[in-house]
Order: structure tokens, then sequence, then C-alpha cells
């Protein structure tokens, strides 16, 4: 997935895909819609999802996901909408989050 350095939209939501989503994902430098949701998914959100500044919607609702929201987050400068609910994530909501402008 790494490869898709031209990518914008990466919608695959409601497809029953399982396991982690990739570290590899940081490497989608024009990636600006990010929808998995309503998936198999599990094990951590990436710390890497904080490399993809063109990043304005997350949609990773209703999966598997467990673990700490990644502080990384707080560098999406152009995030509008981030949706994580419905998963097994723990931990405290990480400050940097404050930090988003949209």
């Amino acid at each position: 997935i790494g490869m898709l350095s031209q990518l914008v939209r990466l919608r695959l939501f409601d497809n029953n895909l399982s396991g982690p989503i990739p570290s590899e994902i940081g490497m989608l430098s024009q990636l600006n819609s990010l929808w998995l949701l309503e998936n198999h998914l599990s094990g951590l959100i990436p710390s890497e999802i904080g490399m993809l500044h063109q990043l304005k919607y997350v949609n990773l609702y209703d999966n598997y996901l467990s673990g700490p929201i990644p502080s990384e987050i707080g560098m999406l400068s152009q995030l509008v909408r981030l949706r994580l609910f419905d998963n097994n994530l723990s931990g405290p909501i990480p400050s940097e989050i404050g930090m988003l402008s949209q």
C-alpha cells in the first residue's frame, strides 16, 4: 500500500477486512480521506498516521482497534473529521488533539 504515493482517497468500508492497519499507510503522502470503517480491523492505530499532512477525514469506527489514540494525530493540521467510536481504544485522549485548528 505504501507504493500508492499519489492516492488521495482510500475508502474500504464494510468489507470484513481484518488484521492491523499497516504502518506503511504513513507513506500515502497525498491522502486526504481515510475510510476504513465497519470492518474487523484490530491492533493499534499506527503512529505513522501523523505523517499524512493532507489528511482531512479519518473514519475508523466500528472495528476492533485497541490501545491508545496516537498523539501523532495532533500533527494532522488539515483534519476536519475524526471518527473512532465503536472500537476497543483505551487510555486518555491525547492533549495534542486540542491543537487541531480545523
